[in-house]
């Protein structure tokens, strides 16, 4: 299986990262080494001195598809959750700054967490759905679906052109604003309306 995650989704977070919008979806993987397994913390690799937390709505596709339309986007997937894209934010600005693929600061072992699975039924709208950050207790990120530049029917729609969506795979929509560097002993709590979804401890 593979993830696929989208960057530049929320016009705040490209303010804090002093980035620009972009005109279509920007996508990057993650291997399926990079997901953090249950109940298991989140160590902070030794290669980095920053990295940050970053909240994400994700999906899990229950169908094969390619060259889906957007209309159809939704019979796709029945699990919704929260996730957390794991970022070596200092690898990341270093690529960036020479040009070069920033894979090492994003896809790297035990890089994403992976929320309880909710049936998306659940939500009379999943383009309305309220979801937060909580870091030690306070709430450091919190957004709602509705903020994003690409709705989720959209980010299928699109990432399918490129790549096979098989079942089982997964789509990270993007973060919003109030990213930040994770130190060790902090517990991270992610929240989609008031239900909880995942709690990680940073080691």
């Amino acid at each position: 299986m593979k993830i696929i995650c989208i960057g530049k989704n929320y016009l705040k977070h490209i303010e804090e990262l002093n980035s620009k919008k972009e005109n279509e979806p920007v996508i990057f993987l993650k291997p399926d080494t990079s997901i953090i397994q249950k109940k298991q913390p989140f160590f902070i690799p030794e290669f980095s001195n920053e990295i940050h937390y970053e909240i994400e709505i994700i999906i899990k596709f229950s169908r094969l598809g390619k060259h889906i339309e957007t209309k159809f986007s939704n019979k796709y997937y029945e699990k919704i959750s929260l996730g957390i894209d794991f970022t070596a934010r200092d690898f990341q600005r270093k690529f960036k700054e020479r040009g070069l693929p920033w894979e090492v600061a994003k896809a790297f072992d035990n890089s994403a967490l992976i929320g309880d699975w909710l049936d998306v039924k659940d939500f009379k709208d999943i383009n309305n759905i309220n979801f937060r950050l909580e870091k030690n207790g306070k709430t450091v990120q919190n957004s709602n679906s509705s903020n994003m530049i690409w709705k989720i029917d959209e980010l299928i729609s699109n990432a399918s052109k490129f790549f096979t969506i098989k079942i089982g795979d997964i789509l990270f929509t993007g973060t919003p604003d109030g990213v930040g560097k994770v130190f060790e002993n902090d517990v991270l709590d992610g929240f989609i309306e008031e239900k909880k979804v995942f709690s990680v401890k940073i080691k």
